[in-house]
């Protein structure tokens, strides 16, 4: 059997039951059964096997999967210790190379129907160069209980390894180099070129999964240039929430394909400043064939509020508190804590960091000498007691709800150190993730019971995007001047938006492609756009605790039956002589119903199990306690459903003695 070969293996099993409204007359049974990690070969600590075992499915063993530590609380950025693969669909149409000189491929592979999980190719005759790899946190829409966060499908690339030259890397956000641990060796481990910045944040992360191997780090400076392969890719400064954030041209035979990045304008009222304006000027100046835009704010009219002002309102609340000040903001962005920081020092105040990544990014900050601190500007939050409220700072992750964060320990009363009072005030230095809507108004809610002051960006200019609306977008568009235009990063409708404006604007719609995940956009002699009707494998890949693969549609959808509906287990004993039942059995229920208050179901589905249980091993020799299982749990679901209109997971575990 199956089960002998994979004795050797560390596996675990785990029952599954019954899946709300399925099929009774076609019902797969519901055991998966997971392997135990891989162990690192050879020299490489990280290194899984190129060829992994396939498994055959059966009625009763729907799928294998990986092992997955039970720990809740489990932070975000662990390592995944075991990186099981998602399998390649082998009814997927084989999607033919670029074999001509004449021809430039560009895939965005993830990011362009939600906001994060950002990767776009470019592929010639003979390289792949790759732009950024991030992930998407997994939002309640998703349906993915226990999901960590999702990583943009590599199966494409990992066909085409050899092609592969570099990973590009625009900026230091999580959306653009949160999946490179998860990602990079499936995909060869290629060699990374970023700025300074940015580089760092990358090595910082990979410290956090000691088991992968070292990545190769290229720093490269704004305006610099360097070759991949054949191909020439020049870099370009933009101005983004974060520094070091870089455009990139990719030179290739029939003009340069512009990636943008993540960007907005440093302006004045609509008129860009003249630093930035020469750069985008300069970019202008090449035959540029396609541009790859950031389509984020591309919903909104006009320009976007310049960055400076809120730096000005930010100093004058600090300035301007007479009580302690609490400052929820993204610890990705360096600029405003390197302003609220110096405005701290100004005034002579201390500062509290709360939150592990703030504290990460300062540390950042200060190896990058993007600013310097006085040694005494920094507090412990256990020693803020032995200075004046009106001289304490905390600056706090957790402004988008996160149910542990900061922000949200102090709102619910279990942080260690700070408990909210009428004196303190509160600014949300942050717009609104889509998707974070009820989390934030769940934090704003248990804010405002403990009857602080809160200043959020709709009272007072408290934050700016780091994304520039349709004015900007059309602003780039204009002076760099390319033949097509690609628009990325966001859903479809901010994608639909950008088109839109651009059309507005006198671009030729017809040489615009709104692209899904996926979407092959191939232009030939530099004179035709072709996107295909087939795409690039775009699968949904799931950062699980410990595992990384795609979708385990019986786990996700016994999870969500345990959400949903319950868990009813039955624990009996057979003699496995007589088929009867040495005792009655026991049942454990948990989100089901109180079996205190449902004495008389419980009654009833003692009687039916001793029933079902000796009925179905009558003349059965030998008796088959696997088959009796599956008709226990079937008869037991019918009476469930039939008594309380519910349908719990029925596990049933019959012992044999």
């Amino acid at each position: 059997m199956n089960n002998q070969k994979e004795t050797k293996e560390r596996t675990q099993s785990t029952r599954t039951g019954n899946s709300r409204n399925r099929n009774r007359n076609n019902r797969n049974r519901n055991q998966s059964r997971g392997q135990g990690r891989p162990r690192s070969g050879g020299a490489s600590t990280h290194s899984t096997p190129k060829k992994r075992a396939t498994t055959k499915t059966t009625n009763k063993k729907r799928s294998r999967g990986g092992n997955r530590r039970n720990n809740r609380r489990r932070s975000m950025t662990n390592p995944a210790l075991t990186h099981r693969m998602a399998q390649k669909d082998e009814r997927a149409v084989v999607l033919p190379e670029v074999t001509d000189e004449d021809t430039v491929r560009v895939i965005p592979m993830s990011g362009v129907e939600q906001i994060g999980r950002n990767m776009t190719i470019v592929e010639t005759k003979d390289d792949i160069i790759i732009f950024d790899i991030g992930f998407e946190f997994v939002s309640p829409d998703k349906n993915a209980p226990g999901i960590n966060y999702i990583l943009p499908n590599t199966q494409y690339l990992e066909e085409r390894k050899h092609k592969i030259r570099a990973l590009v890397v625009t900026h230091g956000h999580l959306d653009h180099i949160g999946g490179i641990p998860f990602v990079m060796e499936r995909i060869g481990n290629p060699p990374i070129y970023t700025q300074y910045l940015t580089s760092l944040m990358i090595l910082k992360r990979q410290e956090e999964f000691p088991h992968l191997d070292p990545v190769q780090m290229n720093v490269v400076k704004e305006g610099d240039s360097f070759t991949v392969g054949s191909t020439k890719i020049e870099t370009f400064p933009v101005t983004h929430s974060i520094p070091d954030a870089m455009g990139v041209s990719v030179k290739t035979k029939h003009g340069d394909v512009v990636i943008t990045g993540d960007i907005k304008l440093t302006h004045e009222d609509g008129e860009v400043i003249p630093e930035e304006r020469k750069d985008w000027e300069k970019v202008g100046e090449n035959n540029n064939l396609l541009l790859v835009c950031d389509s984020t704010n591309a919903d909104r009219s006009g320009w976007s509020a310049p960055e400076g002002a809120v730096f000005n309102s930010l100093e004058e609340i600090i300035n301007g508190a007479t009580g302690r000040l609490i400052i929820g903001t993204f610890a990705s962005q360096f600029d405003r804590l390197i302003s609220i920081i110096n405005a701290c020092e100004a005034a002579g105040k201390k500062v509290v960091m709360e939150g592990r990544s703030i504290k990460t990014n300062i540390d950042i900050a200060l190896t990058a000498k993007l600013f310097k601190v006085k040694p005494d500007t920094f507090i412990n939050a256990g020693d803020m007691g032995d200075y004046p409220a009106d001289r304490i700072v905390v600056l706090s992750t957790g402004a988008q709800g996160e149910e542990f964060a900061a922000l949200m320990r102090m709102a619910t009363d279990k942080h260690k150190f700070i408990k909210l009072t009428e004196r303190d005030t509160i600014v949300l230095s942050s717009s609104v993730i889509p998707g974070n809507e009820i989390a934030v108004q769940k934090l704003k809610d248990n804010i405002y019971r403990k009857n602080v002051k809160v200043i959020n960006y709709r009272s007072a200019a408290v934050h700016s995007s780091g994304h520039g609306n349709a004015g900007e977008l059309i602003w780039v568009q204009q002076t760099v001047k390319p033949k097509f235009l690609l628009p990325v990063h966001g859903h479809h409708y901010h994608l639909k938006s950008h088109m839109y404006a651009s059309v507005e604007n006198g671009f030729p719609k017809e040489n615009i492609a709104v692209p899904d995940n996926g979407t092959i956009v191939d232009i030939t002699n530099g004179e035709t756009m072709v996107v295909h009707k087939e795409r690039a494998p775009s699968e949904l890949i799931y950062v699980d605790g410990f595992t990384v693969g795609a979708r385990q549609e019986v786990v996700l959808r016994d999870r969500q039956s345990l959400a949903e509906d319950g868990m009813f287990v039955i624990i009996a004993t057979v003699n496995t002589k007589t088929g009867k039942l040495r005792k009655s059995p026991d049942i454990i229920s948990r989100g089901f119903v109180y079996l205190r208050e449902n004495q008389q179901l419980l009654s009833e589905a003692r009687v039916l199990i001793k029933k079902t249980v000796e009925k179905n091993t009558e003349k059965m020799h030998p008796i088959d306690l696997d088959m009796v299982k599956d008709e226990l749990a079937d008869t037991v679901s019918g009476f469930l459903m039939q008594k309380t209109q519910k349908s719990p997971m029925v596990i049933p575990v019959l012992i044999g003695i």
